[in-house]
């Protein structure tokens, strides 16, 4: 019910929510509303909805400090190699792309005016006028010629390569267009631009100490492993934003001094809590949380092209022991999608939904173990906080191992260096991926057989054939039929578990106004400082 005054008028309500950012307090107001002959029950109604109206309105100003989970020494700015959510949030401060996707994935332009094809083959891109770099640069054609480009070079060792390895031509029409061949159809091209690593660079930068980009902040510092601070761009192009003065970006690996930052006040925003740690929050002033529902996960990955995964019987055993569900209730504390061991969440429209979990069970695991020969043999789990919840999903399936006889020993390191001496080369070790928004996307990063995050180092290529077909097809029945094909492949043939679709939880002060879910994962996509303010 809303109590109201009869004569309470718009200009009332701005009268308010102008005293409320200039700090007025909460009893002051009650006060000044009590003598204009406002009542108790009416004033408390007006001070509530004129502070969810000061909450929703940008304001301009003030120094965000923000903790995400993860740093190394080798964090970068070069959004070819980005690889770490502090590597994307820090693309996205200081650069952009030619476009981006919004809070419902649909596709909207950034850098470029317009993307236009006839054939899905050649496309031809219109870039805004008037878009100046850092050091006052006209962003022209050459620049994204270069960018494209670079991708494309052994050399630089784009983590986009297998992308952009369809582009087989590159070439500048006039200083604001650009023209670019594929060497098979693909729908999916403005979607693909609007990965991170492909944002825009002036033409022949080679130096990434700092950022140069068109992004809605300067660099002011980069420190690996330590923190970015950026200013607002004073010449930004967009009408809106960014309404932050400036931030501090760097990582705090344990979620729970994470959490204690963020109560304490020392930072804003503390990115990716576990679920457990929500509980340290509940009931607590002055902090919320923002729960994205996507389809990043946590996954188990054993690698085929050595022991013990070269045994296909042991693969097969750890699919069967992996207690899907206990690890959605007990450690992600529901806040999770059970997965069935392929990466396309059920929030995308291919997803595959005959494609049943594999249950938990001991004995047909036991099996499979006896016949690889392995029953009873040690066999190390490299875990990491780098990557979330996998330290707590591989003492659960320690202890499963243990029922029927299966030596698992978790092999716990620390987060620094996790990403660079451990992911992708130990034989069972856990990842962390963030959603993407195509199948195409996601098995070119993670099961082509030339993928450049082949975590199992799966190979097959009867399924590359298939995400060629898809991905020129126009059909979309066909297209989803393969989809349909190669996320069955991928769950019964590759050595990653998925054990569930893990949900962002993300925690902010009740200051912080603007953050909203974005289906490229937690911090709205990593673009958040772009987009939030801080309320007084």
């Amino acid at each position: 019910m809303t109590f109201k005054p009869t004569n309470w008028t718009g200009r009332d309500d701005a009268m308010v929510e102008n005293m409320i950012r200039r700090g007025a307090s909460r009893r002051d107001l009650l006060k000044m509303l009590m003598a204009s002959g406002v009542g108790m029950a009416a004033g408390g109604s007006l001070l509530l909805g004129a502070n969810k109206a000061v909450a929703a309105t940008p304001v301009s100003g003030g120094v965000l400090k923000a903790a995400g989970w993860s740093s190394s020494t080798a964090d970068t700015l070069d959004p070819a190699k980005a690889s770490l959510s502090t590597d994307y949030v820090n693309c996205c401060a200081f650069y952009n792309r030619l476009t981006f996707l919004d809070e419902q994935g649909q596709v909207q332009m950034e850098l470029a005016d317009t993307i236009n094809t006839d054939d899905a083959k050649t496309w031809e891109i219109k870039l805004k006028s008037g878009v100046t770099f850092h050091d006052g640069k006209a962003l022209v054609a050459e620049d994204v010629v270069y960018s494209l480009k670079r991708h494309l070079d052994p050399a630089v060792g784009s983590k986009a390569a297998a992308m952009a390895g369809q582009m087989s031509e590159i070439s500048k029409i006039d200083d604001l267009t650009v023209k670019v061949v594929l060497s098979g159809a693909n729908a999916d091209l403005p979607t693909i631009f609007a990965m991170h690593h492909f944002m825009i660079i002036a033409d022949g930068t080679t130096d990434f100490t700092k950022a140069n980009g068109t992004g809605a902040f300067i660099c002011e510092a980069f420190e690996p492993g330590v923190h970015s601070i950026g200013k607002k761009n004073p010449n930004y192009f967009k009408s809106e934003g960014p309404y932050l003065d400036g931030f501090e970006f760097f990582a705090i690996a344990d979620t729970n001094a994470r959490v204690n930052a963020l109560l304490s006040g020392d930072i804003h925003v503390g990115a990716s809590l576990n679920p457990r740690s929500v509980r340290l929050m509940d009931g607590k002033p002055g902090v919320t949380t923002s729960i994205t529902t996507s389809g990043s996960y946590t996954d188990l990955n054993i690698r085929l092209d050595m022991e013990p995964g070269s045994k296909a019987d042991f693969v097969e055993g750890m699919k069967y022991l992996v207690n899907r569900e206990a690890i959605q209730k007990s450690i992600l504390r529901g806040m999770a999608e059970i997965g069935n061991d392929q990466p396309i969440s059920s929030a995308n429209r291919y997803h595959n939904p005959n494609l049943k979990p594999r249950a938990y069970d001991p004995d047909k695991a036991k099996h499979h173990f006896e016949k690889s020969g392995l029953l009873g043999t040690e066999i190390p789990m490299v875990a990491s906080s780098a990557a979330n919840s996998s330290v707590d999903m591989a003492t659960i399936i320690q202890q499963m191992g243990q029922q029927i006889g299966m030596k698992l020993k978790v092999d716990q390191v620390p987060p620094d260096g996790y990403w660079s001496n451990y992911w992708l080369k130990s034989a069972v070790h856990f990842g962390n991926i963030n959603p993407r928004p195509t199948p195409d996307i996601l098995f070119s990063l993670l099961y082509a057989s030339d993928a450049p995050w082949n975590e199992s180092h799966y190979k097959s290529e009867k399924f590359d054939k298939m995400m060629l077909e898809a991905r020129g097809s126009l059909d979309e029945d066909k297209r989803t039929s393969i989809y349909w094909d190669m996320q069955e492949m991928v769950a019964n043939e590759a050595g990653t578990i998925i054990p569930a679709f893990i949900s962002n939880v993300d925690g902010l002060s009740d200051k912080v106004g603007g953050m909203r879910a974005n289906p490229l994962g937690a911090l709205m996509g990593f673009s958040f400082l772009e987009y939030v303010w801080l309320n007084a």
